[in-house]
């Protein structure tokens, strides 16, 4: 398919999914509506609701706080709830809640019990990590202890500075399966991108390969329609919706699975910043030119991908017919070490999820501030952050680390956009240094550090990414890809406004005080 010649069924799809878009919607002001009814019916009871409420919103707000939370997430639901009870209790119910149901967290438990014995540290790559960077061995351990993920010795990573490049990598390494394909996105698009890669999944599946797909629901709501599951399903790939939109007091919606990865044979992985929709390879050009970025992996920590797959495929849906027994996608003889010659560094990819209660996407970005110890450049999409990465970032100014920060010129949400740029002044009169992409929007999440250690994956530095949403990461050190990496960096500084100076001289009081009422509700965003 060339251009943006659409099929009248992808027109047909795309009116759909806006439908569906419209339907959430109005499901979601009618579910608040009707638990605004409730209260508003008792009226008539007067001082006593009005009582039992407050005294509700109390213990309530006593459960928040007492939650093990940054204060920067619990203090504007607590300030929310005590000042507008009725109201501030309804949000927090169809919003605020971590989705972590028993159910849920018991289905995930049980399928790790499967998988994540097949992910075996090996010792000798954690000794020899930590005898060429002691930090960074903390960093790998903590990932390990912390989210069973092993670090490798054995994989070799390519960097591509473009979405465009990745998609066309990705698509000749699909050309290549020979036993299986998982693809799990936030966002899918039925359009250009897509068509393209659907294409190969078709053949392969002739050629017997088993494909699956996994997407977000919310994530492709606007993208594809309802029957998308059942047109896979026909051209023999299996298909699954993640969390579908049944908003009705579903604890589980706050939660989604931002994940972005595709997986070959076990033996080869990609992953980024990219979705599978037409924007992320600017085939259109909504908020100027999209920057994203991916990385490949080629080797054993490719299994790491595998499992974190399989968990997802396996644990979301109780009924769903799930896999007897997924580690036969774990065998040794599926994940071919690389030659360690091609790339002497060490990689450990990493999954974070709302389900463990552990904070791993921020924790690895707290570490990686930390350690710092000449520059620290970080590109991401949105900057919304907690009170500890602040002070953590100007920690790092403060001690001589040259702390760059790379954020969207055009935005997708100019509010998140507003919300975005009030964090830079408390940021710049440290000396953070602030950059905003000039070309059009920054999509793209990765760290680069010292010439050494580098992250790449999903998890933006907002609350969403931070504590609600199924992310992943890859950390890597002494990779080969951290050089190309680092020159992406410094050509994108070419292409931005240094805006440091403009955010570190003052602001004047009314900006100052809706900058401040921005960042207190920033985590109900």
């Amino acid at each position: 398919m060339s251009g943006r010649a659409h099929t009248q069924e992808e027109k047909a799809s795309t009116k759909n999914g806006i439908l569906r878009v419209v339907i959430v919607g109005i499901a979601f002001v009618l579910e608040a509506l009707l638990l605004a009814g409730m209260f508003s019916g008792l009226a008539e009871y007067g001082g006593q609701i009005a009582i039992l409420l407050r005294v509700a919103a109390l213990f309530l707000v006593v459960g928040i706080y007492s939650q093990k939370k940054s204060g920067s997430i619990k203090i504007p639901w607590i300030i929310l709830i005590m000042a507008f009870p009725a109201v501030g209790v309804i949000l927090y119910l169809l919003i605020g809640l971590s989705g972590s149901t028993k159910t849920m967290r018991g289905r995930f438990a049980q399928m790790d019990q499967v998988l994540f014995p097949h992910l075996k540290q090996d010792p000798a790559a954690m000794e020899e990590l930590e005898k060429k960077h002691i930090s960074c061995g903390g960093m790998a351990r903590y990932l390990l202890h912390q989210a069973g993920y092993p670090v490798y010795h054995n994989t070799s990573v390519i960097y591509y500075d473009d979405a465009a490049k990745a998609l066309e990598a990705q698509k000749l390494a699909l050309s290549k399966a020979r036993k299986f394909i998982f693809m799990e996105y936030f966002a899918i698009e039925n359009a250009d991108s897509w068509s393209e890669i659907l294409h190969i999944l078709k053949q392969k599946v002739k050629e017997g390969v088993e494909v699956r797909v996994f997407y977000d629901d919310l994530g492709s709501i606007g993208f594809i329609n309802l029957d998308f599951q059942k047109r896979m399903e026909q051209a023999g790939i299996h298909c699954r919706a993640f969390n579908p939109m049944t908003p009705v007091f579903n604890l589980f919606l706050n939660n989604r699975d931002h994940r972005k990865m595709t997986i070959i044979d076990g033996a080869v992985g990609f992953t980024g910043g990219y979705n599978m929709a037409d924007e992320y390879f600017n085939l259109v050009s909504p908020f100027g030119h999209w920057k994203d970025t991916g990385i490949r992996l080629e080797g054993e920590a490719v299994r790491a991908m595998t499992a974190t797959f399989l968990e997802m495929w396996n644990a979301v849906r109780g009924d769903d017919r799930n896999d007897n027994d997924p580690s036969i996608f774990l065998t040794d003889e599926l994940t071919v070490p690389c030659d360690p010659s091609r790339d002497p560094g060490f990689v450990q990819f990493y999954a974070d999820s709302p389900m463990d209660k552990k904070l791993v996407g921020e924790d690895l970005y707290l570490m990686m501030i930390n350690r710092a110890q000449r520059y620290l450049y970080i590109m991401t999409p949105y900057l919304i952050i907690t009170e500890e990465m602040v002070r953590a970032l100007n920690l790092a100014a403060r001690r001589g680390v040259d702390v760059r920060i790379v954020t969207p010129g055009i935005p997708d949400k100019k509010l998140v956009y507003q919300l975005t740029r009030s964090y830079y002044p408390q940021l710049a009169t440290d000396g953070v240094r602030i950059y905003e992409y000039t070309p059009g929007f920054c999509h793209a999440k990765m760290t680069v550090a010292d010439d050494h250690v580098a992250t790449c994956g999903t998890i933006n530095f907002d609350f969403r990414s931070l504590y609600h949403h199924f992310e992943n990461g890859c950390l890597m050190v002494d990779c080969a890809a951290i050089e190309d990496m680092k020159k992406d960096f410094e050509e994108v500084f070419t292409q931005c406004e240094e805006v440091t100076e403009k955010y570190s001289t003052g602001r004047g009081v009314l900006l100052r005080a809706g900058q401040v009422f921005l960042r207190l509700f920033a985590p109900l965003m």
